[in-house]
């Protein structure tokens, strides 16, 4: 029985992980305006936050920022529409 309870809660808890570690953003840099779509932002103890940006793989880091969990549907939408453009330039 021990082994038993023991065993769902490691579930329970590997699932609430597996849960809570992804995630779509959009990062936006109210200076610039510019915005950014990653998979995982850090805060650091500063209030900075640092991410990868998908689109040019770049390690970003803002002072100031507006951060905004988007659905996985956003986030690919927003990478194609940037990418669009770029793909029709190399084509002529």
């Amino acid at each position: 029985m021990r082994h038993k309870v023991l065993a769902i809660l490691l579930a329970i808890f590997f699932l609430v992980g597996i849960a809570g570690c992804g995630g779509y953003y959009m990062v936006k840099d109210p200076a610039g305006g510019t915005v950014y779509y990653t998979t995982k932002v850090k805060d650091t103890p500063g209030g900075t936050v640092m991410f990868e940006d998908a689109k040019t793989k770049a390690s970003v880091t803002l002072q100031n920022s507006e951060v905004k969990k988007i659905s996985k549907k956003e986030f690919n939408s927003a990478l194609e529409a940037k990418e669009a453009p770029e793909s029709k330039e190399v084509k002529q």
